[in-house]
């Protein structure tokens, strides 16, 4: 049985070689919140030693795991604001305020903004100095890590490109077993805004992953740069067995569902429509691409 992860909205399809990726961000919440709390007392004092208990940061990140929780928006908000107030460093408390509070990009981007300065602080700049490369490893590292994944991508939908690609690669410079998927929007930005070169390099650096957006986006590097011949073709064949799936889907012979799949699978439909939403302005603003598709996977009628 293949694989099925969880895709978010807002977040980067999410490669089948990930560590933790095989389980819901809900269930990924739940395991970070028991990590968190492992080897605690009631009080906060940790079973390994009789130190004076929860810091600020603590408290106020319990909130938030408790927000996670709630369905209700208006409480995530009010309990949000209660960890800021608590602790300013914060970092998940200001994602929460982008996702559920902000009227506008331009306020989203303000929140998810501080709340990157939120996990610096918090995380100190020695962890950026000596940590580099096992990020997201060290349970600390991750409200910093969502924060910036966030934040690149208002900064893409903003129309600020540069800025965007800028974010993805240094997560990847700080985590690059890139347990969030962030070469998969990244590979998606870099090919939109005409850096070839740099895509080719990106795929390189990951040329083991398995995923669908991997496949198609090698067959569709060859075609942009070496048109409609032996490279690219076979590199396309190589995409289809893939994920036979997504041809249709990108040609418009089957139509998109209104919204993207909440987990996808290697292989699968799923994870077919979960690309195109992610990939169909690249493939349409591609000159030929589709053309060159629609010849490589006849019409069935």
């Amino acid at each position: 049985m293949a694989k099925r992860t969880k895709k978010s909205s807002k977040s980067p399809s999410v490669s089948s070689n990930t560590n933790d990726t095989d389980i819901s961000p809900r269930a990924l919440r739940t395991l970070e919140k028991a990590l968190a709390n492992f080897g605690k007392v009631p009080g906060g004092a940790s079973l390994l030693d009789s130190g004076p208990g929860e810091s600020p940061l603590d408290r106020a990140q319990t909130l938030i795991y408790d927000a996670w929780e709630i369905p209700n928006p208006a409480k995530k908000i009010s309990l949000a604001r209660q960890a800021l107030a608590i602790c300013p460093d914060c970092a998940d408390a200001y994602v929460l305020l982008a996702e559920y509070q902000a009227r506008t990009l331009e306020a989203s981007i303000e929140q998810f903004r501080l709340a990157v300065e939120a996990g610096q602080r918090a995380l100190g700049a020695k962890t950026f100095q000596e940590d580099v490369g096992h990020f997201w490893g060290l349970l600390e590292t991750r409200p910093y890590m969502r924060a910036r994944v966030a934040l690149a991508s208002a900064h893409w939908e903003f129309g600020e490109r540069s800025v965007a690609i800028a974010h993805a690669q240094d997560l990847l410079r700080l985590n690059p077993n890139d347990n969030q998927g962030v070469r998969a929007v990244l590979m998606t930005w870099l090919l939109l805004a005409g850096h070839l070169s740099d895509g080719r390099q990106l795929w390189k650096r990951y040329e083991n992953d398995g995923s669908a957006a991997w496949a198609w986006s090698l067959a569709l590097m060859n075609f942009i740069e070496r048109g409609d011949g032996p490279d690219a073709n076979t590199s396309l064949q190589e995409a289809i067995t893939n994920n036979p799936h997504l041809a249709p889907l990108l040609l418009g012979r089957t139509a998109l569902p209104a919204h993207p799949p909440d987990f996808i699978g290697v292989g699968d439909r799923d994870e077919a429509i979960a690309y195109a939403f992610d990939n169909m302005d690249l493939w349409q603003q591609t000159d030929g691409a589709l053309r060159w598709l629609s010849r490589a996977v006849p019409s069935p009628h």
